[in-house]
Formats: structure tokens, C-alpha cells, sequence
């Protein structure tokens, strides 16, 4: 079964470069700009994983991990921080917040797919990334 993923990103560049990366690679990626937008489409359509900016206007990241974990529909969905904070103290900072795992930004294309596959159910990787 392949893998649906919500990409929450307000950087249009950054937004094209990871669905590009995960279509190229078999997955299915649904995107909003914002986290209200993020939400809504969660409970949409369901997500296998969500990967989410932390610094969007109107809902943060934050506040988009705190929306999905209390609807119980969506809270074990596996979330990922992705995000230009990439201090030691950031990254305990996220995951104590109750995200599945943390990114930092600038991504690195030839590692993405696969840093993205750890967080997915065996059943559901494709295996790969861009050749």
C-alpha cells in the first residue's frame, strides 16, 4: 500500500522540492500552506505521515502537532518537524513536544526519502529515493 503524506510548508520552493522528492519516489503527497489549512486537510484525508514546517503564519507547527494529537482520529498519525531551527536544544525542544522526529532545513535531497521512510510502516516504503 502506498503511503499518503501531508506536507504542512508556507515556502512555496521548499513545498515543490520535498512532494517532488516523495513523488518521484512512489508516494502520494497532499500539501497545504498554513497549519489551520494542515489540519483540516488531516482529518480530510487521513494521512499516513505528516511532515511539518514549526514556523507558518497562523497555527505553528507546534500548534499543528497539539490539533492532530487531540483528535483521535489522527493522533498517532507520525508527525516530523522539518525546520531551519537546528541547534541540539531545537531538536530536543521537538521531539519533547510530542513530534515523531525532526529535520532540519536546509533538507538534503539524496537523504530525504529515506530519513522520511524510518517513520513509515515497512508495509509502506517504496525503498528508494531520486536516482
Amino acid at each position: 500500500m502506498t503511503a499518503r503524506i501531508l506536507v504542512i510548508e508556507d515556502n512555496p520552493a521548499n513545498l515543490a522540492l520535498v512532494e517532488y522528492l516523495l513523488n518521484a519516489s512512489g508516494y502520494i503527497t497532499v500539501a497545504a500552506t498554513d497549519g489551520a489549512t494542515g489540519v483540516r486537510v488531516a482529518r480530510e484525508t487521513r494521512p499516513d505521515l505528516v511532515i511539518c514546517d514549526l514556523q507558518m503564519p497562523g497555527l505553528s507547527g507546534y500548534e499543528v502537532l497539539e490539533e492532530l494529537r487531540a483528535d483521535p482520529t489522527l493522533a498517532r498519525t507520525p508527525v516530523i518537524a522539518v525546520t531551519a531551527f537546528s541547534m541540539q536544544d531545537d531538536q530536543i525542544k521537538v521531539l519533547s513536544a510530542g513530534f515523531n522526529g525532526y529535520l532540519s532545513k536546509p533538507i538534503e535531497p539524496e537523504r530525504f526519502v529515506a530519513q522520511v521512510e524510518e517513520y513509515l510502516p515497512l508495509d509502506q516504503r517504496r525503498g528508494g529515493g531520486v536516482a
